[in-house]
């Protein structure tokens, strides 16, 4: 065949091919018939072996994967891929609600998703053609598997139509439909193998497989959500998301925009008694602020979205027997009691253990050895007891008691009042306490150091080598290399990676030293404010309870940390190998006294800044920000939509309102 033609037919098959991808796996309604469609798949990889010159990666021959076994590549996400709030209830739903009126005011539109039960997933287009996957990973980076979602036919390798942006990235969940997943557990059954236990672990677990040709044959789909980058066609989501369905994306029909809470209320009560009869699993509704604008406005919290939220339905319950309680001992020293279970099968996967959480909940539900206890999985990563079943408890057993001692070192228990936990005080001499300190320390959003994981840290500790943080520091290849699972590849990472963790930035390695009740969110406002150790180690409960977001609990944790003898050796230790312990010098650079002794309130939305950045600069040049309008505000900064509450006391106590480039000009 003439090249010219091979390369014609070879384009025309493709896009043929693409186009019944698109009817069928998107639109659910067929052209052809399976035997037509397969034909031509044959041709085109026939014609593409002949002709490898059209070699094009996101040909749907490429669908079918490769036997080749690899490694997954971590990449950074562009932008981080933060978590949802959750909540069960509907008073935490209307006070997010009411959080939203306060910041932007009453103009706004909410969009009601279902929220899929499966493995999240983003995907990278450069004019029109996939370039790549990542999954959520920790949030910051994740792994590459666009091998694997190549398999996916309802995933579209070249878009269709006009009008999308030059680059951008979708996100979405991977799952399997419920008939797909027990047709998967059939065959696996009859093969011998072990059943996966839900749809959501076995979409996951192909999603990881290195074997693309393995995933070509697993059913899994997606449904994609959410677009991000430069030069959206829309500042409405829903609108953005009507417009990626033209590009041939699978988007949910079900998805609907409310402005009043009462019609959210009714889109989740909807849903939740026809949830069972789809052909997917959903485990609750996201609800989101429609306009690009206002989540922007209303930005992040470390962990989160401000502008999103997911209502988890009521979990189902299961019944089944106490068999014994174990008391596990956290870096903080808290001690956790987990239930062990007689297995129960709940929510479509095998619960063995549950938690129980502190002794106020055995004292509140009389729990006894042997109850039969109802679980519940309630959106936690270990199922939790909620009641039991008084109908069958033994007669004469005994009620359980809490251990006045640590399980591990045998340390009198302490709780504080005001608290539901006990707490082991042996900071220094409990081993889950100081494993669970480094393991704190090493983490990504701490001090990201590679190649040292749980068992590793547990080696280290077990051998004597490291103690507590600050040996990591002193640590020698020829120390790692002997070890267990270690070598000399793992020992040079290792060895390279804390020393690069010398330059993570001042306000993660305040995060990282574990200061109880100081999270990476305070962390950063603590290192505003107070820009070295030094500084810092000299403040005064006054000085610490003078920022907005630290209270009473935050600021004498603070204050016992850096007056204890043994804190105070570990910090000077750290400092001594080169941490930093002050604020970049660029950064500071950028700090001014134009706005000392002032005090600031935001409302509105802002065409420039977020609220977010707002705040970070009235802090970086001296300013203060509170969150409401009194006689000790002397600017309102105010942006569209402010609140009306707020500018009437505004001018009521005359404080001056001033726009976002009246700001800017003061700075």
């Amino acid at each position: 065949m003439d090249k010219t033609i091979a390369e014609e037919k070879i384009k025309k098959l493709r896009d043929e091919i693409e186009k019944h991808n698109y009817f069928y796996y998107v639109l659910s309604n067929p052209e052809i018939g399976d035997y037509e469609y397969d034909l031509m798949m044959n041709d085109l990889i026939e014609l593409e072996k002949q002709f490898p010159q059209y070699h094009d990666s996101n040909s749907p021959s490429q669908r079918v994967g490769s036997d080749t076994n690899v490694e997954f590549e971590q990449v950074e996400h562009a932008y981080p891929m933060l978590s949802l709030g959750n909540t069960y209830s509907r008073d935490e739903l209307a006070e997010f609600d009411q959080r939203i009126r306060k910041l932007i005011g009453d103009q706004f539109t909410y969009v009601c998703e279902l929220k899929f039960d499966g493995t999240a997933i983003c995907l990278t287009y450069r004019n029109g053609n996939f370039i790549q996957a990542i999954t959520r990973g920790d949030g910051i980076r994740g792994d590459d598997v666009s091998a694997n979602v190549k398999t996916i036919k309802s995933i579209p390798l070249h878009l269709r139509g006009t009008g999308y942006p030059e680059e951008f990235e979708i996100r979405g969940e991977i799952f399997i439909p419920k008939e797909g997943f027990a047709k998967l557990n059939e065959d696996r059954e009859s093969r011998g193998e072990n059943l996966f236990a839900n749809p959501r672990n076995a979409a996951s677990g192909t999603l990881k497989m290195q074997n693309s040709s393995i995933v070509a044959t697993r059913p899994l789909d997606c449904f994609l959500y959410h677009l991000l980058g430069m030069n959206m066609p829309s500042d409405s989501h829903f609108k953005n998301l009507s417009f990626a369905s033209g590009w041939g994306f699978k988007i949910s029909t079900f998805i609907k925009k409310y402005q009043i809470l009462e019609d959210v209320f009714s889109y989740i009560d909807s849903w939740d008694g026809k949830r069972r009869s789809l052909p997917f699993e959903i485990d609750g509704v996201v609800i989101k602020v429609d306009s690009l604008l206002q989540q922007k406005q209303l930005g992040f919290t470390a962990k989160s979205p401000r502008w999103a939220i997911s209502y988890k339905f009521k979990a189902d319950q299961a019944e089944t027997e106490l068999l014994s309680i174990d008391y596990q001992v956290g870096r903080t020293g808290a001690i956790t009691p987990v239930a062990n279970l007689k297995p129960v099968l709940l929510a479509g996967s095998t619960v063995k253990r549950a938690s129980l959480h502190n002794e106020d909940q055995i004292r509140m539900i009389d729990l006894h050895n042997g109850d039969s206890v109802f679980v519940e999985k309630g959106g936690e990563i270990i199922p939790k007891i909620v009641g039991i079943n008084k109908e069958k408890r033994v007669p004469q057993s005994s009620p359980l008691f809490f251990p006045e001692e640590c399980p591990e070192c045998g340390t009198q228990l302490i709780r504080k009042e005001g608290e539901a936990n006990h707490y082991c005080p042996n900071e220094r001499g409990c081993p889950p306490q100081i494993k669970g300190r480094i393991e704190h320390f090493i983490s990504r959003r701490a001090m990201d150091i590679d190649g040292l994981g749980e068992e590793t840290i547990d080696l280290l500790f077990s051998e004597g080598i490291v103690n507590d943080v600050s040996d990591l520091y002193g640590l020698k290849k020829e120390q790692l290399i002997p070890l267990e699972r270690l070598g000399e590849k793992s020992a040079d990472r290792i060895i390279q990676s804390i020393e690069q963790s010398k330059e993570v930035p001042f306000h993660r390695v305040i995060f990282a030293l574990g200061i109880r009740y100081v999270g990476e969110t305070v962390a950063q406002t603590i290192t505003r404010h107070f820009t070295s150790l030094d500084i810092l180690m000299e403040a005064e409960f006054e000085d610490l309870i003078s920022i907005p977001e630290i209270g009473d609990r935050i600021a004498h944790s603070i204050i016992q940390y850096f007056t204890n003898d043994k804190d105070l050796e570990l910090v000077n230790k750290l400092e001594e190998y080169g941490l930093q312990f002050q604020m970049d010098a660029a950064e500071l650079e950028k700090r001014s006294d134009k706005l000392v002794g002032l005090i600031f309130v935001i409302s509105g939305i802002f065409q420039v800044h977020s609220r977010d950045d707002l705040k970070s600069l009235i802090e970086l040049h001296g300013g203060k920000y509170v969150g409401s309008v009194s006689g000790n505000t002397d600017f309102l900064l105010a942006g569209e939509n402010i609140g009306p509450a707020k500018l009437i006391k505004a001018e009521k106590l005359n404080v001056k309102v001033i726009s976002e480039q009246e700001f800017m000009d003061m700075i």
